[in-house]
């Protein structure tokens, strides 16, 4: 087995272990039933028109940009992400395992339609330009190879080693399960440390991989964090 394939093994067990302990624990009586975890592992290729989803992306460009890029830092950049993460984000966000103030209104008045033609839209459109990183950084090391003393998993074990996500290849075949991790290359620092940190104290679970993401975002320290986020956002 190779390197990346034990990384990739390593990920799936995680997420199956935390989905069952999810579902072993008691669902409360007197509080409203939580949204169910979204479970990613075995997604459907996403589909949609990407020509019909620029037609509908006039709102999204307020805060992502017009060409995918966002306006603010604290906003996620869009473009050339996979059209398969980019859906699952917006189920997430019309479906309730995912909150956010602007996003949670955004996404309830959209159709499974919307979201697979905003998806495909956004999966087309060339991501922002490349930096130029410090391959000697801190944030490097924990990126590519981890912190085995510390317990902390490569990041590009499942967002990939150039940081461009995942790469299936297009199929009619179920998406393999680690199709929906995110591109991170170039996100903003501001953006990459809020959801991190979100990660670690719980505020983001409701899907297959945020519970992959609780794990890992365990094991970094404040500065762990802020170190990646430089590296990703300047890379």
């Amino acid at each position: 087995m190779t390197y990346r394939s034990s990384l990739l093994l390593a990920c799936l067990l995680m997420s199956t272990a935390a989905l069952d302990v999810a579902a072993q624990q008691p669902a409360a009586t007197t509080a409203a039933a939580p949204a169910s975890v979204l479970d990613q592992r075995r997604m459907q290729p996403i589909s949609g028109d990407a020509r019909v989803g620029a037609g509908k992306a006039a709102v999204c460009a307020a805060c992502h940009g017009a060409q995918g890029v966002a306006v603010a830092p604290n906003f996620p950049n869009l473009a050339g992400q996979s059209a398969s993460y980019l859906y699952a984000q917006l189920k997430e966000f019309h479906d309730g395992q995912r909150s956010d103030p602007v996003m949670t209104g955004q996404a309830a008045a959209l159709s499974d339609g919307d979201m697979r033609d905003l998806a495909s839209y956004y999966a087309s459109l060339a991501p922002k330009p490349a930096g130029q990183a410090d391959a000697s950084s801190r944030g490097a090391q924990l990126y590519l190879t981890g912190d085995p003393a510390q317990g902390i998993p490569p990041c590009q074990g499942c967002h990939g080693p150039a940081g461009l996500g995942p790469q299936p290849h297009p199929s009619s075949a179920p998406q393999p399960p680690w199709a929906t991790f995110p591109h991170l290359r170039g996100q903003s620092g501001l953006y990459l440390t809020k959801e991190l940190g979100d990660f670690k104290h719980g505020m983001r679970g409701g899907s297959s991989n945020a519970k992959v993401m609780h794990g890992v975002a365990q094991t970094l320290s404040d500065d762990d964090v802020q170190a990646l986020s430089a590296y990703l956002s300047s890379w």
